[in-house]
């Protein structure tokens, strides 16, 4: 069987009522099954303010995951860099990379995360700060590749650790795509909140990628809903029990119905999921799928990601 590369993105839901505490636990259970599933990466997401989300500082969840977890790459999905330093992050994904060496990626994006008055309370004046999100990206590669310097003398990112994070950029359109190829970051579609044209972005990309020193060839990965359950039947009604709940989620009906956008969600049992995976694969050219599964309660959501990972050919049953 022609195996997939799968990766998650987990934004640590809180669901049917459960705790911060809970909803954190949740999430280093899932990263320690998706180990054993055969996931190659699990990253986390950076939100703020949110009832619903308990994760706001992945780094300090992803020292928490990589000590529970031996091999499965973990990162941040994404680092929101128009809040914070570039030194900063860099120092922490650094830490993180010499604690977990070879299973660190540092993805960054540049969404507020949270609303408005929380967003200035972060940082102050987001839209000053997504004006500097060229800089900020050029100075984080400088300092990731130890070519950094402040005014004129060099500044270090430390620790030093020999195998250094993996830079992705996070985006749904050419201006991200065009950052990522800039600065020969990897780059990560987000298929599953966009209505752009992303195989022409992500072609973009791919013919604007200036190599770096660690990153010689561009690499494509793209994030999509997907609801995996024993039964057609049964994963439609998990997908109209999310839509239920969350109305003003960008999932919409015809999606659920497998109309033109149907590969922004994809639902279905193993055998529908995987030819729903080949083709999002082939349509980008992909080299890794990574998978937001909706907010469908804890136990659905493991029974999805395990489907989902026989459906990919990582496990036999």
């Amino acid at each position: 069987m022609d195996k997939l590369t799968l990766g998650i993105l987990d934004m640590s839901p809180r669901l049917g009522g459960a705790s911060d505490e809970e909803a954190l636990s949740q999430s280093a259970r899932l990263a320690t099954l998706a180990e054993e599933w055969g996931y190659e990466r699990y990253w986390l997401s950076e939100h703020h303010g949110m009832d619903s989300l308990a994760c706001t500082a992945p780094e300090v969840m992803l020292a928490h995951i990589g000590a529970r977890t031996s091999r499965i790459r973990i990162g941040a999905g994404a680092v929101l860099l128009p809040h914070y330093s570039p030194l900063k992050v860099a120092e922490c994904f650094n830490m993180l990379a010499a604690l977990y060496p070879g299973r660190i990626d540092l993805g960054i994006g540049r969404a507020p995360g949270g609303d408005a008055h929380t967003t200035m309370a972060l940082s102050g004046n987001f839209l000053a700060h997504v004006g500097e999100m060229p800089e900020k990206v050029e100075q984080l590669c400088q300092l990731m590749s130890g070519a950094y310097r402040y005014d004129g003398e060099p500044v270090r990112a430390r620790p030093n650790p020999v195998q250094p994070p993996e830079l992705w950029m996070l985006g749904t359109n050419t201006k991200s795509a065009g950052l990522a190829a800039s600065c020969g970051a990897y780059y990560a579609f987000g298929q599953f909140m966009s209505t752009s044209d992303g195989p022409e972005i992500v072609q973009s990309y791919r013919e604007a990628y200036q190599p770096s020193e660690t990153r010689e060839q561009a690499k494509v990965m793209v994030a999509v809903h997907v609801i995996c359950a024993a039964s057609d039947s049964a994963a439609l009604t998990l997908a109209e029990r999310f839509r239920a709940q969350f109305p003003e989620s960008p999932v919409g009906r015809s999606e659920l119905k497998g109309d033109d956008d149907r590969l922004s969600l994809i639902v279905g049992d193993v055998q529908r999921v995987r030819e729903r995976l080949l083709e999002l694969r082939a349509l980008y050219q992909a080299d890794e799928i990574m998978l937001v599964c909706p907010a469908i309660g804890y136990e659905e959501r493991l029974e999805s990601y395990r489907l989902t990972a026989l459906a990919a050919g990582l496990i036999d049953s």
